[in-house]
């Protein structure tokens, strides 16, 4: 685009060096897009149009309702990913969670707190599923249950159940603990009915919010609700321009670092440091809060597309390479070309790239695309 394109269209060969699995590998097929003059907006509607053609014109499907869209907050908060399978229900119930994780969320740790279990009450995070039609499980099933989620690969300690019987009774592992008035509080907060059966997991925010998320998406494959015939798109917005690089102390771009920041965030950008004096606390800091003007696409729970408005002003490109730790000596070496192709003025722009390996599998009905 700065270089004098209006836009264009591509299908181009990618190489891409990260961790192999099933729907990724080092060489990919990417339907590359990008357009000036354009706001996100532009970019959802004209592909959305684009996604509902191909299921016309492959699948026979007649997709005409508006596609979901969800914030990049409310899908970890309600799904405990950012690219949630929306095919089917089980909501995440947050019972515990660092208020500066979720500010705009509400606290309802009281359900949980002071009742003398330490593996709630010493939790950073204690977050509860409502499995419908499940109360009936057996001891047998529900240890299944628990060594799923203590596997190296989920790394949870363990988890809590309670059964919402049919008849209005309830019956958990925590009895001891938790009257059954607390029990029915909580399986209120978690939306279960009677006949339903709630799994619980607690422990580090990051890694319980992962467990959780992997223990729906078992639970579902396992019941059925992940239906093969069944379609549900996704966009998800506002992703968070910056992530905390721990082992760096430092912000670094989530996404890259040509995504512009949405414009009320701007400000805050360019007004505050982005050092970190306690690694700890890096959630509290403004940066945290910092909303990329990015958008993905989710299929069924798989990331299609994903992409952004770019920054086309040289001043904003510098601040955002100063706020990932770029001196001006630096940002010169590595992208002068661009800052300097900037000063003769660059229009607004902005595009999607979709993985087409991965929408011709899911589309297919294979599970890899290799």
């Amino acid at each position: 685009m700065v270089s004098g394109y209006d836009r264009y269209y591509q299908i181009v060969k990618c190489f891409r060096d990260e961790d192999l699995r099933a729907d990724r590998q080092p060489e990919f097929t990417q339907i590359d897009c990008e357009m000036c003059f354009v706001e996100q907006e532009d970019i959802l509607q004209m592909f959305e149009g684009l996604i509902k053609r191909i299921f016309k014109d492959v699948k026979g499907i007649d997709y005409s309702e508006t596609v979901q869209r969800m914030t990049w907050e409310n899908a970890m908060w309600m799904y405990g990913n950012d690219k949630p399978d929306t095919r089917f229900d089980m909501q995440l119930c947050n019972l515990k969670f660092p208020s500066h994780t979720f500010p705009h969320q509400p606290d309802i740790s009281s359900l949980i707190s002071e009742a003398g279990f330490k593996v709630f009450d010493e939790a950073e995070t204690v977050i509860a599923i409502a499995v419908p039609g499940c109360s009936e499980y057996t001891r047998k099933q529900t240890d299944e249950l628990t060594e799923s989620v203590k596997r190296p690969q989920i790394g949870m300690k363990g988890l809590v159940y309670i059964k919402c019987n049919a008849d209005g009774t309830f019956k958990s592992s925590v009895d001891k603990f938790y009257p059954e008035e607390k029990l029915k509080a909580i399986a209120t907060a978690a939306r279960a009915n009677p006949g339903d059966l709630i799994l619980i997991l607690a422990g580090a925010e990051e890694r319980t919010r992962k467990a959780t998320s992997e223990l729906r998406l078992h639970l579902g494959q396992l019941l059925g609700l992940r239906k093969a015939d069944e379609f549900r798109l996704l966009w998800v917005l506002d992703f968070p321009l910056f992530e905390y690089a721990e082992d760096d102390n430092r912000w670094v771009a989530r996404h890259h670092p040509f995504t512009s920041p949405k414009p009320s965030d701007i400000d805050t950008m360019i007004q505050n440091n982005p050092v970190i004096e306690n690694a700890t606390e890096y959630l509290k800091h403004p940066y945290a809060g910092i909303k990329a003007n990015a958008y993905d696409m989710v299929l069924n729970g798989n990331e299609i597309g994903g992409g952004s408005i770019r920054i086309f002003q040289k001043e904003l490109q510098q601040k955002m390479f100063a706020a990932l730790g770029m001196d001006e000596a630096e940002q010169h070496h590595k992208f002068g070309f661009l800052l300097g192709a900037f000063e003769y003025g660059a229009p607004p722009h902005g595009g999607i790239a979709f993985g087409f390996d991965r929408l011709c599998s899911i589309l297919g009905g294979s599970e890899s695309i290799r």
